[in-house]
């Protein structure tokens, strides 16, 4: 249905994520990627959905010579626990650190997402709630072994074993917390299309 919608468009995905890519292909809708390098620092003061907002903001501004008919998407995803941006772990200590502290717990999980042509940009965001189940060590440790959760923000994909076991409640969009609110998108570009 897209695909018709923006057939005078060229989409263009800045992400390396491979649940982004795979969510662009399911919205069946033609896109190239093209990824720059970019210092992930924001400023200290910004809080949940601010940090995300600002980083696919950055992200976009890589980008300076877009031609009328592009539309460049940026994207940015972080945990948020304890008032605190849990990144990306560093190593298998960091996230076993990061599981442990949220097991049993609530937190946040903002994605946003920046739509950007030549004339205008559109920047918006998604917030989903997860509550985990409390897990044991031994449960962490499998986890981490298994599946090298090192390039997921707070240490766990929810498509993953650990989300199969571990998630107690979740309010808000599943896909939020894969990476992308698929529905916010599909309905920003339709607006765009009209």
């Amino acid at each position: 249905m897209l695909r018709e919608k923006l057939s005078n468009y060229n989409l263009i995905l800045a992400s390396g994520s491979p649940r982004r890519q795979h969510f662009f292909k399911e919205l069946d809708v033609p896109f190239t990627i093209d990824i720059r390098e970019v210092d992930e620092t924001y400023p200290d003061h910004l809080k949940g959905a601010k940090i995300t907002d600002y980083l696919a903001d950055l992200k976009s501004k890589c980008f300076s010579n877009l031609k009328p008919n592009d539309l460049l998407i940026t994207s940015d995803t972080i945990v948020w626990f304890e008032e605190k941006a849990i990144g990306k772990p560093i190593n298998k200590k960091d996230a076993f650190d990061m599981l442990k502290k949220m097991s049993g717990k609530e937190h946040d999980v903002f994605t946003s997402v920046s739509i950007k042509s030549a004339s205008f940009q559109s920047i918006f965001n998604d917030k989903t709630s997860v509550e985990f189940e409390e897990f044991t060590n031994e449960e962490i440790n499998y986890y981490i072994e298994k599946f090298a959760p090192f390039d997921k923000a707070g240490s766990y994909g929810i498509q993953d074993w650990i989300g199969l076991i571990g998630v107690k409640k979740i309010t808000g969009s599943y896909f939020n917390v894969m990476g992308l609110p698929v529905h916010k998108l599909y309905k920003e570009l339709l607006k765009i299309a009209q």
